[in-house]
């Protein structure tokens, strides 16, 4: 049994309109949800498939960080999706700077965030002190590569060269997969 925690404003989002998101995530992840809508306290507990169940904390902690439940149960889509959350608090000195960083992330109207997700195909969100990516290892990390550059200080135009070409190297050994599988 695991235990995640949720904020408050996450809990609704969890359980789903009479339940439902809840009773899909038990259903497919084969886990059993303990949700404490005081708390936010979730206890994740595998009742199926133990490689199955494995993914039913991530599943719950994507939620927690803002992460749509669809989005969220993309992790049992491949046994290599993985969830990474970096922690904004680490890299920012108080709350403005956490604020101008978030913003740097994002971008003007959310571009940055956006070419993020296209360009690596991992799904991106921002939420609290929290980036989180959803995707394959090579995904993640080229969203993780581009948040330190950003929260580096790095110009966004650097790091909008760094997507492009990490985006070029994932089609190439996609590419390469498919013509050794295919």
């Amino acid at each position: 049994m695991q235990h995640v925690k949720v904020p408050q404003d996450r809990i609704g989002v969890l359980i789903g309109a009479g339940g439902a998101t809840m009773r899909e995530i038990e259903e497919r992840a084969e886990v059993r949800l303990d949700i404490d809508s005081e708390t936010g306290a979730v206890e994740v507990d595998t009742v199926g498939d133990p490689v199955q169940g494995l993914k039913g904390p991530d599943i719950v902690r994507a939620i927690g960080r803002g992460f749509a439940p669809e989005e969220a149960l993309t992790l049992l889509d491949s046994e290599l999706s993985m969830l990474e959350l970096i922690d904004l608090d680490a890299a920012t000195r108080n709350g403005k700077d956490l604020t101008r960083q978030k913003g740097r992330l994002i971008g003007e109207d959310g571009r940055t965030r956006q070419l993020m997700e296209e360009l690596t195909g991992a799904s991106v969100v921002i939420y609290g002190s929290t980036l989180g990516a959803i995707g394959e290892p090579e995904e993640v990390e080229a969203v993780r590569g581009a948040a330190e550059m950003l929260l580096d200080g790095a110009p966004h135009g650097a790091v909008y060269s760094f997507l492009e070409r990490k985006h070029n190297e994932l089609e190439s050994d996609g590419m390469e997969y498919h013509q050794f599988t295919g």
